[in-house]
């Protein structure tokens, strides 16, 4: 069986795994082989981000100092920016980014380069998988070729498969160990690997028929929650034109026992996933000739909230006879959700330019992000203690980190709460979506 000389080293904790982009996704899924018992390399063009590894210390909230230490300690886990030692790997998972670019088209750029990387010492027998949220079609209409040039022939001289990353930054409930892991290969035999290779480090493995149904997988999941958090951002708009408090009416629809799942509105959608999947979705649909009209309106309304949430600012200041130019207005949280300290995408980063535009003063405070790159300048996180007392004109919740002080923050002369951090507080200083 041509599987079974690789199969039987992950079995026993023999293989090499090599784990190529060292973030959210690659970093706690290394720390997680290595305390299976694997031995592991993590790969990434950042020389920081190996440095720091290689001392034990971790960057990402959901990987502790002291797990990463360990396992750095015992050997089992170590970094480099050395890609071919690729080649020394038995399997080799990429998690790299995959952004849109500004045609909101997918960029596979990263993709090809760790993939151009894994090929030039490609060897038979090894696994290479791919986690990376993406298209159906890209692990076997791109991967598939590029790592076939040279001759060797997929799922018989290596190994190809697709296990869509299902990361949730900041969840402590959920940690990579816990979450289900979904398993397509190119055939059979990559399909087995994969899963026993995942079978030694999370709770449950999925396999599924192939590659693209993998990749599906991914993009249903994250383009379920735009479309629902799309639904509820228009409901709020609706609501707002009707003086209803939204959050009262979620909580309350809430308690229905079947047929309904709560989702909140907020400033907009952030991360790297959940406003970028459904735009890879729409432009993959497009080359077949279908139209996901249903995916791009939630896509739009998720995209007007920081517009809207502007407004409710000016809404806030007129309140006082103050007009948005001039005024100082400071943002809690800029990081794009609770207790991480990753902006990308952030609604944050587009409320700062939007009131910026409007002759705004703007500051920020956020523990998790002590600067933050603002055209050509960069803003300074402003320490917590020092905010209050400065009073801003109107003072913006946008990102609800347990670490905030809520009722001292409700105390300043006007709050706008994207994020209901200040539920049940009725004062008529405080402004909601």
């Amino acid at each position: 069986m041509a599987t079974a000389p690789l199969l039987e080293r992950i079995v026993a904790r023999r293989t090499r795994v090599g784990i190529i982009g060292l973030g959210y996704v690659g970093l706690p899924l290394a720390v997680e082989f290595a305390k299976a018992g694997f031995d592991v390399v993590g790969f990434d063009v950042d020389a920081s981000k190996v440095s720091q590894i290689n001392v034990g210390r971790s960057y990402i909230p959901d990987v502790s100092a002291s797990e990463l230490s360990t396992v750095v300690a015992s050997g089992k886990l170590s970094a480099t920016t050395d890609m071919s030692r690729l080649g020394e790997m038995d399997v080799v998972d990429i998690c790299v980014p995959t952004p849109l670019r500004k045609t909101k088209d997918p960029d596979l750029s990263y993709i090809v380069k760790a993939v151009e990387a894994v090929a030039a010492t490609l060897r038979p027998e090894q696994l290479v998988i791919l986690e990376s949220t993406t298209y159906p079609g890209t692990t076997d209409e791109v991967v598939q070729p590029m790592l076939e040039a040279k001759g060797l022939k997929a799922d018989r001289d290596f190994f190809l498969a697709f296990s869509p990353e299902r990361v949730d930054p900041g969840n402590t409930q959920f940690p990579t160990s816990k979450i289900p892991k979904v398993v397509g290969g190119l055939g059979p035999a990559s399909t087995e690997l994969a899963s026993a290779l995942y079978g030694a480090v999370v709770a449950r493995v999925v396999p599924v028929s192939s590659t693209r149904v993998a990749e599906m997988v991914k993009l249903l999941e994250n383009t379920f929650r735009a479309v629902n958090i799309g639904l509820v951002n228009e409901i709020t708009l609706m609501c707002h034109k009707m003086d209803i408090n939204v959050w009262e009416v979620i909580d309350a629809a809430g308690t229905k026992p079947f047929g309904f799942m709560p989702f909140y509105p907020g400033p907009g959608l952030g991360g790297h996933c959940i406003p970028v999947d459904p735009f890879y979705l729409s432009w993959k649909a497009r080359q077949n000739g279908f139209e996901c009209r249903f995916i791009e309106l939630a896509g739009h309304v998720n995209a007007s909230m920081p517009d809207y949430v502007v407004q409710r600012v000016a809404d806030a200041l007129n309140s006082v006879a103050k007009p948005l130019k001039g005024s100082h207005v400071h943002l809690f949280g800029v990081a794009y959700k609770r207790d991480v300290n990753d902006v990308r995408e952030s609604p944050a980063l587009d409320v700062i330019e939007l009131l910026a535009r409007r002759g705004a003063r703007v500051s920020y405070t956020d523990p998790y992000v002590p600067t933050l790159a603002h055209g050509a300048s960069l803003l300074e996180s402003v320490p917590f203690d020092q905010a209050v007392a400065d009073r801003a004109d109107c003072a913006v919740i946008t990102t609800n980190h347990t670490v905030f002080d809520y009722p001292r923050i409700a105390s300043l002369p006007l709050v706008v709460d994207t994020r209901n951090a200040l539920a049940g507080d009725t004062r008529e200083t405080i402004f909601r979506l």
